[in-house]
């Protein structure tokens, strides 16, 4: 097996142990939900999953962090130890119809005012917990 193989099979094994299908749909969704650069797109998943090819370092960091992996592991395969940092947001139902359009809505503006965007989210989930802490 070569180092792509290798590194498609840790990749598999990741998605798995983080509760996921291990399908090239839901790679390229879950990678491009967290990803800030340009949208990966299915072929390119679908190459990592195959051994085809391996993710640059800044997309394997992505990938790492989601799947709370350490990122040398992934990559490499040589006993990194798990990096649970936060824990792993499970969807319990699908989304709405409103979130997928306010996501493709989302998806379709550039980068920084989708880093703005985010910001903004961040902000009033932030001023929320604040609220519910201090109505409690």
């Amino acid at each position: 097996m070569n180092e792509k193989q290798m590194f498609a099979e840790r990749l598999k094994n990741a998605m798995k142990t983080a509760g996921y299908d291990v399908r090239s749909s839901v790679l390229e969704r879950e990678f491009n939900l967290r990803y800030w650069g340009k949208p990966i797109t299915y072929q390119a998943v679908r190459r990592w999953l195959r051994g085809d090819s391996i993710p640059s370092q800044e997309k394997l960091q992505v990938l790492a962090h989601w799947l709370a992996i350490d990122p040398h592991q992934l990559r490499y395969g040589d006993g990194g130890q798990l990096a649970v940092k936060e824990p792993l947001a499970v969807w319990g139902t699908s989304p709405s119809n409103e979130e997928r359009q306010l996501l493709a809505l989302y998806r379709s503006l550039p980068i920084e005012q989708r880093k703005l965007v985010h910001e903004v989210m961040e902000t009033f989930a932030k001023a929320y917990a604040t609220k519910e802490r201090s109505d409690n």
